[in-house]
């Protein structure tokens, strides 16, 4: 029995670790495993998912794993987590804004902290930060990135989606009656 390409791409999607780092150079794990359903990336670009996942998606995509095992294992990256330096922490909220599931929580000023058990290990949140107070850790269990780690962090991802989504639908009505409202005014 033949998979449709829909579900093809939720069963390769379903196999890649969720921790939706972008490091694919797509903007999300299922952009990504889009794009190898399509034919327009390669099946050894998930840093994060090593060789297990390769195999996943080689087994799915009927492809042998055997050209792409030496890239992986070269780029593969181990499970991590971050932690803040509260101590340092500004609370500029960079951190915040890239977070692709809402790992971190702070107010403005105030020093951030990061969810361990929520945290998938992007690293989206080192670079922004303006003084270096996010740092990298290792997970001590790797199992972290299991199947239910991996489904929370796709939910979380997915409700994180759908309010920026609704916020800019938002701030648009408001320019929009903003707008309106000036160009009433000026007529």
């Amino acid at each position: 029995m033949s998979v449709g390409v829909p579900a093809l791409v939720d069963l390769i999607d379903a196999s890649l670790p969720q921790t939706q780092c972008k490091e694919c150079d797509f903007e999300a794990c299922r952009p990504y495993a889009q794009a190898v359903v399509d034919g327009e990336a390669s099946i050894d670009r998930c840093r994060p998912g090593g060789e297990h996942t390769l195999r996943q998606i080689s087994q799915l995509m009927g492809i042998d794993p055997a050209p792409y095992l030496k890239t992986v294992m070269d780029q593969f990256r181990p499970a991590s987590i971050v932690r803040i330096d509260l101590d340092t922490c500004i609370g500029c909220v960079k951190c915040i804004q890239v977070c692709p599931v809402d790992a971190i929580v702070g107010a403005p000023k105030r020093a951030h902290v990061v969810l361990e058990d929520v945290c998938t290990g992007c690293n989206l949140c080192i670079e922004p930060c303006p003084v270096d107070c996010i740092h990298e850790h290792a997970i001590d269990n790797p199992t972290v990135h299991d199947r239910r780690m991996q489904d929370q962090s796709r939910a979380r991802f997915e409700r994180r989606m759908v309010r920026l989504k609704r916020q800019a639908d938002e701030k648009s009505r408001a320019f929009s009656k903003a707008q309106k409202l000036i160009s009433g005014v000026t007529s």
